[in-house]
């Protein structure tokens, strides 16, 4: 199994919009039982809370589900959890390395996965209200990654 986690700043925007679209993906592949799927914030000020408005409204308008989910802040442990920890920008990601760091966790930039864009961050939509330009980029990101995971994965049944 695959875990993957989504950071964002406070777990409510960015990350949860980036956790329905992943698992959604991983469900309409079939790959529901080789990969999951997190998400969780640096800050603890929404711990709890559902996604924000601007996400879920965005993410019903594309029938995606995002059911269950609730903020929570990152952990230490979740180095020990995961093997692909996304940041969703650049001071998300400093604020990762300071938490903590282990060999053979993947901490990469959410926008890594994104073709064609100059940005080096996903713009935060709690500020800037553009919740439609978040939703393109993090589906775009999404499958780029996805596709990472599956060929890591063809790699290593080849090796088996």
């Amino acid at each position: 199994m695959i875990h993957v986690l989504f950071v964002c700043l406070g777990n409510i925007c960015r990350s949860p919009m980036a956790e329905a679209i992943m698992r959604d993906l991983v469900n309409k592949d079939g790959l529901s039982d080789h990969v999951s799927v997190d998400s969780a914030g640096i800050g603890h000020w929404h711990v709890g809370a559902s996604p924000h408005e601007g996400t879920r409204n965005i993410l019903d308008h594309n029938l995606i589900s995002y059911e269950g989910m609730a903020a929570r802040q990152v952990d230490p442990s979740d180095w020990d959890r995961f093997d692909y920890i996304i940041a969703m920008d650049q001071k998300n990601m400093k604020d990762l390395q300071g938490i903590r760091e282990k060999n053979g966790v993947v901490v990469k930039m959410f926008m890594d996965y994104v073709s064609n864009h100059d940005e080096k961050d996903v713009p935060d939509p709690y500020f800037t209200g553009n919740f439609d330009k978040v939703y393109e980029l993090v589906s775009e990101g999404c499958a780029g990654l996805l596709n990472e995971i599956k060929q890591n994965v063809r790699k290593k049944e080849e090796l088996s």
